[in-house]
């Protein structure tokens, strides 16, 4: 017996003996003892009533019994009112206050939370589960500001007013869900003293030919009773189910006890006891097969634990002979640890109130080191953890979707099934490989390098473009090439942010068998001087001569048709040796750079892009006087502007070479 019922049995024995007030308290309290919760709580709430103001020890400790009953079912709301009528009556268990600000911390009510921590701290400063309280208070509002990736909705199809919880995907396809349920079709008649709803039967729900959920149908064998079956675990072969069996005796209190099944064909076997404690009244529940089948994980309030419910393991072929394994400090606590799930590679998911938390039970991951000798414990966080109860998760193999129950959003505690999945993340690089003229270049390729070590070469397909998926917070070096054009490179810095994108990085090659147009180069008027403007086009041409350093050129310069032949020879010669100081000053060894100026004796030849901005130029047309002369005065000054350019084409590739 606890002390504290002790203590509410004396007051009651000296204060209200042989009257029908203390009749009715001894109902509530061996109610409370046999764990019938949901009863206990009603005849207290009712003596509690009939309890004079006056009397405040009394309803101090009637209050907190109260409050102790409603926790156990998850009636947060009523839970806190008792509480806070048992510190309104000073009631002398400091654990009113620890109690009153876990029931708060599950109302998302931090702030008031941290203040009930903080005062049972004045009295107990050691206690673990206090400062959790208040670590797990003020992590919440930082998860719930930046929740993860996880998207989380309510499974309705699943649903019932009374609620569901413990999903367990099973099937080759992951195409079968087995849950628990206290809804209209569970086979117990009378309500459960212990929730006030009907006991729990194990249901199962199958997905059709298209993919689609189906209907919920109770398991109508010899498996479900009118008493309580819950959580399930399957082999992987699917033909053994353990399961968390619980029966009811009016004399005495019972505890959970894991119970077997076995399938032929597609019916399961009345369930059979599976011994894990020598001592047949331990409480054993929540059972989870390993995916080699090799270890069952359960949970258990046995000697020798950590303090209220705590998981355990023990190797499935040592049921009965060995003693269990207590998964130890890293896991469990002096609070309440529960709903194991095991996937590969010692990944360890299960729900805690003891652990800094969000509020009531949140779901945690864990791995093990490859020694078996500690566990790295991690938060699941906001959305796919809330303020209420969040337990019970069961994955779709190695994807990370699945289902887990909550009680989040419910205004009656009840418990229903969520799904969740982690979206891809999809982070990929596109774009074009042409020449300077938008053509479409045979076999080119580009090459993708990492700083995480990722060395790709693309293909470029037949129409010109590429595509290659990249990583979050990556730096690339990218480039392209193709028989018979200069390289070109381009960096790309990939934001860490996990989230679907797509960046596009295009390419232009430069021919090496024909003169390149350098785009935006400009002069002073009737001179030989570079404008400002000019930068963007030369640091372009600077960056495609450090990409293909084995590579000579020289620099063309055209003029217009106006003006003379020596006039124009000498202003383009001057043009074409700025645009050769401009690139040696910043760098390129001047044996690499010819500059030669050609007048006006070169008109260009109007390509397929010219032709696309000016519908009056044909493409293939030569822009030599005698066409120019055809034009509109506003037609000649475009086609003398054309004229007028700076190029450059490829004398050698192999300076570097020799």
């Amino acid at each position: 017996m606890s002390r504290s019922i002790f203590f509410i049995l004396s007051i009651s024995a000296c204060l209200l003996l042989s009257t029908c007030k203390s009749a009715k308290l001894s109902d509530a309290v061996a109610k409370q003892e046999k764990g019938e919760y949901y009863d206990a709580a009603q005849i207290y709430r009712k003596v509690y009533a009939k309890t004079s103001n006056k009397n405040r020890v009394l309803r101090a400790s009637i209050a907190f019994q109260t409050g102790e009953c409603y926790r156990e079912i998850n009636n947060t709301q009523r839970a806190l009112s008792a509480y806070q009528n048992a510190l309104r009556y000073n009631y002398p268990d400091s654990m009113s206050m620890f109690y009153a600000g876990q029931m708060l911390q599950r109302m998302g009510r931090y702030p008031d939370a941290k203040k009930q921590y903080a005062s049972f701290l004045e009295q107990s400063p050691n206690h673990l589960l206090a400062k959790n309280g208040i670590a797990g208070c003020d992590s919440a509002l930082k998860w719930k500001a930046n929740p993860t990736r996880y998207q989380v909705k309510k499974m309705d199809k699943f649903g019932s007013r009374d609620g569901e919880f413990a999903p367990m995907l099973t099937g080759d396809s992951y195409d079968q869900l087995y849950f628990t349920s206290s809804r209209k079709e569970a086979l117990g008649k009378e309500k459960s003293g212990i929730t006030g709803l009907k006991n729990n039967d194990l249901f199962l729900v199958k997905k059709d030919g298209k993919g689609e959920w189906q209907k919920p149908e109770l398991i109508e064998t010899e498996l479900n009773t009118e008493f309580d079956e819950g959580v399930s675990t399957f082999t992987a072969d699917g033909s053994t189910m353990y399961y968390t069996y619980c029966s009811e005796d009016d004399a005495i209190a019972r505890t959970a006890e894991l119970y077997k099944s076995s399938r032929s064909g597609a019916q399961w076997s009345a369930g059979e006891k599976v011994q894990v404690f020598k001592d047949s009244t331990t409480m054993v529940a929540h059972p989870a097969l390993s995916p080699d089948g090799k270890y069952l994980y359960f949970v258990s309030d046995s000697r020798g634990g950590h303090g209220g419910k705590d998981i355990w393991r023990v190797a499935v072929d040592g049921i009965g002979t060995d003693f269990p394994e207590n998964l130890g400090s890293d896991i469990n606590t002096p609070g309440d640890e529960m709903f194991p799930y095991v996937r590969e590679g010692n990944v360890l998911y299960f729900s805690s109130d003891g652990h800094p938390g969000m509020g009531g039970l949140d779901i945690f991951r864990a791995v093990e080191d490859a020694k078996h000798e500690r566990w790295t414990v991690e938060n699941m966080k906001s959305p796919v953890n809330s303020m209420a109860d969040d337990f019970g998760i069961t994955f779709e193999g190695n994807e990370e979707k699945g289902y887990f129950s909550s009680n989040r959003n419910d205004g009656r505690g009840s418990d229903h099934i969520y799904s969740f999945e982690l979206p891809i993340v999809k982070v990929m690089v596109e774009g074009w490989v042409l020449d300077k003229e938008e053509e479409i270049i045979d076999e080119a390729s580009v090459r993708i390098v990492g700083k995480d070590g990722t060395n790709l070469r693309i293909q470029v397909r037949k129409d010109g473009t590429y595509n290659s998926e990249v990583a979050p917070g990556m730096s690339y070096v990218m480039m392209a090439g193709a028989k018979g054009y200069l390289n070109q490179k381009q960096t790309l810095e990939v934001p860490p942010e996990e989230k679907s994108q797509t960046f596009y990085v295009d390419f232009s090659l430069s021919s090496i068998s024909k003169p390149v147009l350098i785009d935006n180069i400009f002069y002073d008027f009737d001179k030989a001087t570079l404008r400002p403007e000019s930068k963007t086009g030369l640091d372009e041409l600077i960056a495609m001569l450090e990409d293909n350093p084995n590579v000579t050129i020289e620099l063309l310069s055209h003029t217009d048709r106006k003006g003379t032949e020596a006039y124009n020879q000498n202003l383009s010669q001057r043009r074409a040796q700025s645009v050769v100081d401009y690139l040696i000053e910043h760098g390129i060894e001047k044996e690499r750079l010819t500059a030669v100026g050609y007048g006006k004796s070169v008109p260009q030849t109007v390509n397929k892009n010219t032709a696309k901005i000016y519908d009056f130029l044909p493409e293939g047309r030569l822009l030599d006087e005698s066409f120019i002369l055809t034009l509109t005065p506003e037609q000649q000054e475009i086609a003398d502007q054309i004229n007028r350019r700076t190029e450059f084409k490829v004398l050698r590739t192999n300076y570097r070479l020799f």
